[in-house]
């Protein structure tokens, strides 16, 4: 065999020995190309989490669906998941019928209407009787008390050189101090008629005037020769009234 159909051979052989080694390689480009973009993408290596969602603190986990006939429904209708739950569904939280033992009845109602109520007791209004009698005993009740008590009264007035009264008090002409008449001291309300110093007279105050003026005294003894209204003036205290020249002068005096 000529040495170029030898070389032809060898070639020959090499490319089959190779087709066989390699693998296929499609001549049609523009088919594989399709095929590329019709192959899926290959997913992540990673696995993705899926979204956690949040459980209802008051809700308990709705049971899944089963297609296991009888036994599946019964666990459905059986779950208090809100899903599962009914518009006629009966709520959990019912509150409970309204005891009517205790609720009054119409009767006992109409009952209580017909207690009457008490009419208030009107306060008596005062009438001119009742005023004209309080009036009456106020003034018998200050009639008890002798005349030279109440109201002014009118007497002389004389002056003295005071000294030891029957009070048992010792005075001075300076001071403003009266002697009131025996029977005045004598009867005065409350007084025993044993001991003068405990006269309740002494220390009682009164106001004299004459001719627009005034002075007021202190009751600290007894004169024997006074009227039952008569004052007998310190010459201090008369002379805050009139000269002492004038000797007598006639007076009003109050209780002060």
């Amino acid at each position: 065999m000529a040495p170029l159909a030898k070389v032809f051979v060898l070639f020959a052989l090499a490319v089959f020995t190779s087709a066989l080694t390699s693998p296929h390689i499609s001549h049609n480009i523009h088919q594989h190309r399709a095929l590329a973009l019709q192959k899926p993408t290959p997913e992540p290596s990673h696995p993705v989490s899926a979204v956690r969602r949040k459980r209802s603190l008051n809700k308990r986990c709705a049971a899944q669906p089963s297609t296991n006939g009888t036994g599946a429904a019964t666990t459905a209708a059986a779950s208090t998941t809100p899903a599962a739950v009914t518009p006629s569904a009966v709520p959990v939280n019912v509150a409970p019928n309204p005891d009517t033992s205790s609720s009054p009845s119409p009767t006992s109602a109409v009952q209580d209407n017909n207690i009457p109520t008490p009419t208030p007791t009107p306060t008596p209004t005062p009438s001119a009787t009742s005023a004209a009698a309080a009036a009456t005993s106020a003034t018998s009740g200050s009639s008890s008390y002798p005349s030279y008590m109440v109201g002014t009264q009118s007497g002389q007035g004389t002056y003295y050189e005071t000294g030891l009264g029957a009070c048992g008090i010792t005075n001075s002409d300076t001071d403003l101090i009266a002697a009131v008449s025996w029977e005045l001291f004598d009867s005065y309300p409350g007084y025993d008629g044993v001991n003068p110093n405990t006269n309740p007279v002494c220390g009682k105050q009164v106001t004299a005037s004459y001719q627009g003026k005034t002075t007021t005294v202190t009751i600290t003894d007894r004169c024997t020769g006074c009227s039952l209204t008569d004052l007998d003036f310190s010459p201090s205290a008369f002379t805050d009234l009139a000269n002492e020249s004038l000797g007598r002068i006639g007076i009003t005096w109050v209780w002060s």
